[in-house]
C-alpha cells in the first residue's frame, strides 16, 4: 500500500531519460489511472481531463528533478521544493487509514477528479522520502542512458544499477567486449 519509493516508481514511468527520445509510458489520462490502480493508489472512477493529466506529468517531472539532484549530491532548485510544498498543501490530507488485503494505506477522496487527488499518495511518498532518514539511499542508475531513479535497499548501500538484468548486464557485457578486444 504505502511504499516509501512510490514516488520513484512514478518518476520511472518515463525512462531511458539519457537517450534522445526517452520512453514514455503515460501517454494519455487512462494510462495514469491504470498506473495508479496497479500501484495501490486510488481507483479513479473516471480518467483525468487533459489539463489535469498535464499537471500530473508536470508533477512527475518536478519529483524527478528533486530526487535526481539528491541522487547526484546536489541541492535541488528552491523553486522545485516550493512547488512540491504547494502541491502537498493542495492535495487531499491523510486523515483516514484503511485496511485492504492485510495491508494498511491512506484513504484518499478522489471525487474531485484532480491530478492532486489521484497522485496524493505519490506526493506523500515524495515528502516522506525527502524528509526521512534514508534519503541518502536514493540512487540514479550508473548507465547514463538509463537515468532510472531507485531506492537502494541493498545491505551495503552500494548498488549502482537500476537492475542487474538490464543495465548491470549491459555494463558487464560492454566491459567484457572491451577487454577481449584489447587482448
Amino acid at each position: 500500500m504505502n511504499r516509501p519509493d512510490l514516488c520513484l516508481e512514478f518518476v520511472n514511468t518515463r525512462y531511458w531519460r539519457g537517450q534522445a527520445t526517452p520512453t514514455e509510458t503515460l501517454n494519455q489520462p487512462e494510462d495514469l489511472a491504470v498506473w495508479s490502480a496497479a500501484n495501490g493508489g486510488p481507483k479513479s472512477a473516471k480518467p483525468l481531463v487533459r489539463k489535469e493529466f498535464g499537471q500530473a506529468i508536470e508533477l512527475r517531472e518536478l519529483i524527478h528533478r528533486l530526487f535526481d539532484a539528491e541522487a547526484q549530491d546536489k541541492a535541488p532548485a528552491a523553486r522545485d521544493l516550493e512547488a512540491l510544498n504547494h502541491a502537498l498543501a493542495e492535495a487531499p490530507a491523510r486523515t483516514t487509514l484503511r485496511r485492504e488485503r492485510g495491508l494498511y494505506g491512506w484513504d484518499v477522496d478522489i471525487r474531485s477528479g484532480t491530478a492532486l487527488a489521484l497522485l496524493a499518495p505519490v506526493l506523500w511518498s515524495a515528502g516522506d522520502l525527502l524528509a526521512g532518514p534514508r534519503l541518502d539511499r536514493v540512487r540514479r542508475c550508473a548507465n547514463p542512458e538509463c537515468g532510472w531513479l531507485f531506492f537502494d535497499d541493498s545491505r551495503a548501500g552500494k548498488r549502482r544499477w537500476c537492475s542487474m538484468q538490464s543495465c548491470g548486464n549491459r555494463a558487464k557485457a560492454k566491459r567484457h567486449y572491451h577487454k577481449s578486444r584489447e587482448a
